[in-house]
């Protein structure tokens, strides 16, 4: 089976990659990249083709589709900063019951 060929993925696949595709291209991404993108994200969800005799029957995880393209560390520079000088406040506060 040579690269690219996708006739080892079931319908239900072929689907996903479509829409995940088409929401990379309405936030502005090249057409062959936004395909590139939305296998990828189909087989780390679901672990490659799911036809009979590929690994049928494996539950697809969700997680690289929910954060929807987001990196871990989700929020801008300013909630980040926030959030760490808050944790600051309650650990220097906790320190000083412990002291």
């Amino acid at each position: 089976m040579p690269r690219g060929d996708k006739s080892a993925y079931s319908t239900k696949q072929k689907r996903k990659a479509e829409h995940i595709e088409e929401g990379y291209e309405s936030r502005g991404v090249p057409e062959k990249e936004a395909e590139r993108r939305a296998w990828a994200t189909v087989n780390k969800e679901s672990g490659g083709g799911n036809l009979s005799g590929s690994g049928r029957g494996v539950a697809d995880t969700h997680g690289s589709s929910s954060r929807g393209g987001r990196a871990h560390k989700s929020g801008s520079w300013e909630q980040r900063s926030a959030a760490a000088s808050k944790g600051w406040v309650t650990r220097r506060r906790h320190m000083g019951a412990h002291a």
